[in-house]
């Protein structure tokens, strides 16, 4: 082995030591060699050959390296640790990545405050800033400042990352307004089943854009004789069509009434957004938004996004399944507000603190502090439901906290086809998880979880589920290949270990 090599797998075995706490000694021992050895391994000063690396792996009872090219991102962890402290809740993702689609309404520059360092916060500044859109992060890398070109090179645009984001969707509002023509990539995200992008098109359709697909792409013209003539009617009360369609509305110069829109929590952020650019929006938080819109926007806008009640639930849901006392800060309580009901119907201990101002200003936060709590499933099934209802992002945690609950509790997951799927991999760490059909999993509980070594969901949320049983889970777990984790949650593994956990990050080489 190489120098280079050595060394990294020093460093792998050192860090997979201090993990398990053991001395140098220690090791040495469970190896029947010296600690001068085990010193010389961890500095990479010692030739190996793979049985060693096999026998630390077993000692350690951690998969030391996987010998081959620089892998994926893993976590391991250690289970069964009660959480305690406070802990905040990040900007949301989803608001996010709503303002960077946004920041091609305007020709001026700008602001985001503490906007999410997410990966698919990432991939979307790749597609700009390969069509010309310059960022930087700013203040310490807390903020994020967008400065668009005169004319955009949509001729450019990276594709690759494109593909790895549904939220490039979004592009298609703003875009009609910037070009005749154009192409993006057929959208990605997570493997949640069949996604039609057909609600889009629709209302899309009535601003003059159509769409045709093509191998790999969408290729969109604009008409510009065409605009709305009438409310347009979303056929599904989606976040990211009724965004999109905001998107749209904001430079068309006249009234755009949409009916069966989306009241979300990113809805109403992108709508705090539109009003600093100069777009007046009615009815912000009802379904029915009427847009009164502007050709030009040459505004720079500074906003600071809400946070992330999706993160807020995880959080919950952290302190719930390791039977903690934890406060969680900053929770945006009105998007979380019929979850934190059904939960107390189950028995669960909750104080919420006073209702404060989010920087932006208009959405209403709290302090929530979790104590240990005995549950019972509830009565009825738990099931999603349109803003106000329970979040669809929210549902996967219940099946995580009905296997802490005494009872069956069924999850019935009617918006996506696969989701309830991967919500059996809880089987693998103790829960009894039974699925019904594509869309509806019962839940016994209570679980005795236990630890297990697996790969990481292609679904942001059951993968989080999946990370949160194992901090409940009594040893050591590994989680493979965890980027789908990473597009939605900022610093995950830190944060966590800050209020308690034990998650060590580290990658195969």
């Amino acid at each position: 082995m190489t120098e280079d090599y050595l060394s990294r797998i020093g460093k792998l075995v050192r860090a997979a030591r201090t993990h398990k706490g053991w001395t140098q000694s220690q090791l040495a021992a469970a190896l029947g060699t010296t600690q001068s050895a085990v010193a010389r391994i961890e500095s990479g000063g010692q030739n190996i050959g793979l049985d060693l690396v096999a026998r630390i792996g077993e000692a350690l009872d951690s998969e030391i390296v996987s010998l081959g090219v620089a892998g994926p991102m893993n976590l391991r962890v250690v289970g069964g640790r009660r959480l305690s402290g406070a802990i905040e809740v990040r900007t949301s993702k989803n608001a996010c990545v709503a303002l960077l689609a946004a920041s091609l309404l305007t020709t001026g520059r700008t602001t985001l405050r503490r906007a999410a360092r997410i990966e698919e916060v990432y991939r979307l500044l790749e597609v700009l800033a390969s069509i010309g859109v310059r960022h930087r992060w700013i203040n310490g890398g807390t903020d994020l400042e967008i400065t668009p070109p005169a004319r955009l090179d949509l001729s450019g645009m990276d594709e690759d990352a494109a593909r790895r984001t549904r939220s490039i969707l979004m592009f298609l509002g703003p875009l009609l307004h910037r070009a005749d023509r154009f192409e993006i990539p057929y959208a990605g995200g997570c493997d949640l089943g069949t996604r039609t992008v057909q609600p889009h098109l629709a209302a899309l359709r009535q601003f003059g854009l159509h769409v045709s697909a093509t191998t790999g792409s969408y290729r969109a013209s604009v008409d510009r004789e065409v605009s709305p003539q009438r409310p347009i009617v979303l056929t599904e009360r989606g976040d990211t069509v009724t965004e999109n369609v905001l998107l749209a509305a904001a430079r068309h110069p006249g009234t755009t009434v949409i009916r069966n829109a989306s009241a979300n929590y990113m809805v109403q952020d992108l709508c705090f957004f539109l009003e600093l650019l100069g777009v007046r929006v009615e009815g912000i938080g009802t379904t029915t938004l009427t847009v009164h819109g502007k050709a030009v926007i040459d505004t720079d806008v500074d906003y600071a996004p809400s946070e992330d009640p999706v993160e807020a639930m995880s959080l919950l849901t952290a302190a719930v399944v390791t039977d903690s006392e934890l406060t969680i800060r900053r929770v945006p309580i009105e998007f979380i507000e019929i979850e934190l009901a059904v939960l107390e119907e189950m028995g669960l201990d909750c104080e919420r603190g006073p209702e404060y101002p989010a920087a932006n200003g208009r959405t209403r936060l709290t302090d929530l502090t979790v104590r240990p709590s005995k549950l019972v499933a509830p009565i009825d099934k738990i099931h999603p439901m349109p803003f106000p209802g329970i979040n669809i992002d929210n549902l996967p945690f219940f099946a995580a906290i009905a296997a802490c609950a005494h009872g069956s509790t069924l999850v019935h997951d009617w918006v996506y086809e696969n989701r309830s799927v991967y919500l059996t991999e809880l089987g693998r760490v103790g829960a009894n998880v039974q699925l019904m059909d594509p869309h509806r999993v019962l839940v016994e509980g209570p679980t005795r979880w236990r630890a297990a070594e697996m790969m990481c969901p292609p679904a942001l949320r059951p993968a989080m589920v999946l990370l949160l049983a194992m901090l409940a889970a009594e040893g050591t777990s590994i989680l493979r290949n965890v980027y789908v984790i990473n597009r939605g949650y900022e610093d995950l593994a830190a944060r966590l270990n800050s209020v308690g956990a034990r998650i060590e990050v580290f990658r195969d080489i």
